[in-house]
């Protein structure tokens, strides 16, 4: 049955690319997130239920932000006869242009992660005629 398996998950990866199999690989589920725009910033709600500040790691790149967070106990999904066990969170977004890195900010609160990106500040006004 494995080598089975084995046979319909590339197939579908051929069909459908490598992604929709991804997270049961890396058993790594996404959280829900939420992009919101304000004034001065943007901010990004990940819902990271299960998970310890201690257990969240948060890198950038140059166009890109990414969150890893680690269960605190496996969570378990069952298609018919197959369990699948995940025990990591994972969002990967991009950035919105022209944020600075360096000023990105977080907190975690009652398992929502709030991550604060300023916007740039400095810009060349323009005169109107």
């Amino acid at each position: 049955m494995d080598d089975f398996a084995s046979f319909i998950e590339k197939q579908m990866n051929s069909f459908f690319g490598d992604a929709l199999f991804d997270d049961f690989i890396h058993k790594e589920l996404v959280p829900l997130s939420h992009l919101k725009e304000r004034h001065s910033s943007w901010v990004l709600e990940i819902d990271l239920p299960l998970v310890d500040r201690k257990n969240i790691e948060i890198t950038s790149s140059d166009d890109h932000l990414t969150v890893k967070a680690k269960l605190t106990k496996t969570f378990c999904v069952s298609r018919g006869s197959i369990v699948t066990e995940f025990d990591y969170f994972k969002k990967t977004i991009k950035l919105p242009s022209g944020i600075n890195t360096k000023q990105i900010s977080a907190k975690f609160k009652n398992g929502i992660l709030k991550i604060t990106m300023p916007k740039p500040t400095n810009g060349k006004k323009i005169p109107i005629e």
